[in-house]
């Protein structure tokens, strides 16, 4: 084990890397995807489970967490990996998105936004200095700076005050963040679909100097032919030996085609909150586990795949729990859901190992084009 943060590149394959994290808390392979477990709990699951499948590192929220159960009552109980049973690390988000997504009656303002929580009504500031000590309390290994979530689509001198903004909010993050060895930031490139504010932001991190480094604002709208416009340059404009974080993403094809464009770190709700509304990912594509012509197959839900779920679990199992709502369908789907995304991404670090990415992408997109498996 390290005492230190740390990144070790491997190999690469065109702009797509391969490497290590390595945290006093473990090692984290990249590319790496994050399931995330919003309010100290990946929905559904586990923890050991959550690691069988693969997973080297969780999300948590800072929005979530600071309003139920509480930074400060966290930090008490020992920190949010022993609260939640996670010895690994964690990755917290700032809970700038949710502040701008969720709550109530917001204001912002330089020093930060003052919102009203849309659990209770009562009235929070947030700002980058309380970001950073909610984090701290929390314990997370890898924080995020504080930025505010630019809307989408945005004109440019909206997304150009925005961008500014949060890089001032990044200094005063680092600022509070301050010296903890073992312990990383992450600043946050932001600018919209404008090449100019992201090669602005990026300069203007770097200058900062971050452990490591998201992309922002790529993930609330834009669609996947804008966000691989912006991730054809934004990438390669941080710096190579930091590790690239594309916040909030996404679906398999975005990742694989993100990963190509050179991310390492990934993190996305999609495979927990399909896998509690019956949508199953699979080499084949997206299944709905509710649909009738899965009621009497006695084939597993993927025939290739390894998990839990496949090996002792029918079709017609997995749509009868789903229609009638016994709990342990979100457990079956979901448990499915993160072995597939792991999956996905050690065949992505291996494919770019053995420098045959082209290969493992094109046999992606061609096995999701044949469609799921003819009817019995």
């Amino acid at each position: 084990m390290t005492s230190r943060f740390s990144f070790t590149l491997s190999a690469t394959d065109g702009a797509a890397r391969t490497g290590v994290i390595s945290t006093p808390r473990g090692e984290i392979r990249t590319p790496a995807f994050m399931p995330v477990g919003t309010a100290a709990t990946v929905k559904a699951m586990l923890p050991e489970n959550v690691r069988e499948t693969g997973a080297d590192i969780i999300l948590g929220n800072t929005y979530h967490l600071m309003l139920r159960p509480g930074a400060e009552r966290v930090a008490r109980l020992g920190g949010l990996h022993k609260f939640m049973n996670w010895n690994r690390p964690i990755l917290t988000d700032s809970g700038g998105y949710q502040v701008m997504s969720l709550a109530q009656l917001r204001k912002l303002t330089e020093d930060g936004v003052r919102f009203k929580s849309h659990v209770d009504g009562s009235e929070h500031m947030l700002t980058p200095e309380r970001s950073m000590e909610i984090q701290r309390l929390l314990d997370s290994d890898i924080v995020m700076a504080f930025d505010e979530c630019t809307p989408h689509p945005a004109e440019e001198g909206v997304a150009a005050d925005s961008m500014r903004l949060s890089m001032r909010w990044a200094r005063r993050s680092r600022d509070a963040f301050g010296d903890r060895p073992g312990y990383a930031l992450f600043g946050i490139q932001q600018g919209n679909l404008y090449k100019d504010l992201r090669e602005e932001s990026s300069t203007a991190l770097k200058e900062l100097g971050f452990d490591g480094y998201a992309l922002g604002g790529l993930a609330v709208g834009g669609g996947q032919e804008g966000m691989f416009g912006v991730l054809d340059y934004a990438p390669a404009m941080l710096p190579a030996d930091k590790p690239r974080y594309l916040m909030g993403v996404g679906k398999p094809d975005d990742i694989v085609g993100a990963v190509q464009r050179g991310v390492d770190m990934f993190d996305c709700v999609l495979p927990t909150r399909s896998g509690r509304t019956a949508q199953a990912f699979t080499r084949r594509g997206v299944l709905n586990m509710k649909n009738a012509r899965h009621q009497e197959d006695p084939r597993s839900l993927d025939p290739d795949c390894a998990c839990p779920t496949c090996r002792k679990y029918s079709r017609a199992y997995l749509h009868h729990v789903f229609r009638a709502q016994e709990m342990i369908a979100a457990t079956l789907l979901t448990w499915h859901n993160l072995h597939y995304y792991q999956e996905l991404m050690q065949g992505l670090r291996d494919a770019i190992s053995a420098r045959a990415l082209d290969a493992f992408v094109d046999g992606f997109h061609a096995q999701r084009a044949e469609g799921d498996l003819p009817p019995l």
